[in-house]
C-alpha cells in the first residue's frame, strides 16, 4: 500500500483544515487507518483511527470533539477534518495503515504503511 497525504497548510487559530490520505495498491478496506502527528522535538503521537469497515472512530483526548476521521473505501481515501485548530496542533501529520487491528491501534509500531506527512501550522 502506498499512502499519499495532502491538505496541510498555514492557518490561524480557530480555523479548520481537512487532510486527505489517498491509498493505492492492495485492498484499502482491509486496513484500519490512523492519523499521527509529530511536532518538532517531540515523539510521533497518535491522533485517532478509523476501523476497516464499520466506520468506528477513536481519538486522543487532545483532539476529541475537534477532529473527525472518515473514510471513503470507494475512493481509497481517509480524511482528517480538523476544526477549532490551536497552535499546539502544529505538526507534521501522517496517515498510516494497520492490517493487524480491526479498529486501528494507537501504537505507532502496529502500523504497516505510512504516508509521507503533510505540514500543518497554526498561528496564534
Amino acid at each position: 500500500v502506498q499512502l499519499q497525504a495532502s491538505g496541510g497548510g498555514l492557518v490561524q487559530a480557530g480555523d479548520s483544515l481537512r487532510l486527505s490520505c489517498a491509498a493505492s495498491g492492495r485492498t484499502f478496506s482491509s486496513y484500519a487507518m490512523g492519523w499521527f502527528r509529530q511536532a518538532p522535538g517531540k515523539e510521533r503521537e497518535w491522533v485517532g483511527s478509523i476501523s476497516r469497515s464499520d466506520g468506528s472512530t477513536y481519538y486522543d483526548d487532545s483532539v476529541k470533539g475537534r477532529f473527525t476521521i472518515s473514510r471513503d473505501n470507494a475512493k481509497n481515501t481517509v480524511y482528517l477534518q480538523m476544526n477549532s485548530l490551536k497552535p499546539e496542533d502544529t505538526a507534521v501529520y501522517y496517515c498510516a495503515a494497520d492490517s493487524k487491528n480491526q479498529y486501528g491501534s494507537s501504537w505507532r509500531y502496529d502500523y504497516d504503511y505510512w504516508g509521507q506527512g503533510t505540514q500543518v501550522t497554526v498561528s496564534s
